[in-house]
């Protein structure tokens, strides 16, 4: 079986965010730790080479399968900032309404900028995710709670 290739690093999280050349992209790097750092009550790690992730839950598939991920994280990305959140979309949904522009694929909501978004309702989003996450008994039937249905709004 594969290993996990993403895994937490001992990189700074400041000096990688300070590294982003685009403005606006860094402040959203920064809008972006406050929130998860507050709703998960985690400090944020890097995962690899350019995701930022707070907090970690270890996951086990029906397969066998196993391996460690953030519960929450980021990463700013050329074409836009990649946003990961769990528990798949369908849960989210009379939220995801109100929440602005904005696609997804897998467990990634994709975004050009914060400001596409209402900052309350991603909020809320989060929370959610960061609590169902947490409540996951591992292993899961299938791919559940880790791989999720692609979704485009």
């Amino acid at each position: 079986m594969s290993e996990n290739k993403t895994k937490p690093t001992r990189q700074s999280v400041e000096k990688f965010l300070n590294g982003i050349k685009d403005e606006k992209v860094r402040q959203d790097t920064f809008t972006l730790v406050d929130i998860m750092q507050q709703i998960t009550k985690e400090e944020p790690k890097m995962w690899g080479s350019s995701i930022v992730g707070f907090g970690q839950y270890h996951y086990t598939y029906a397969s066998g399968r196993e391996g460690d991920a953030a519960l929450v994280g980021f990463s700013p990305r050329k074409q836009n900032l990649t946003l990961y959140i769990g528990g798949g979309f369908d849960r989210y949904g009379e939220l995801l309404g109100k929440l602005g522009k904005f696609t997804t694929g897998n467990a990634c909501l994709y975004v050009k900028t914060l400001d596409d978004l209402h900052l309350p309702t991603l909020k809320k989003v989060i929370q959610q995710s960061v609590k169902h996450m947490r409540s996951i008994t591992w292993p899961v039937e299938g791919d559940l709670g880790h791989r999720m249905d692609r979704a485009s709004r």
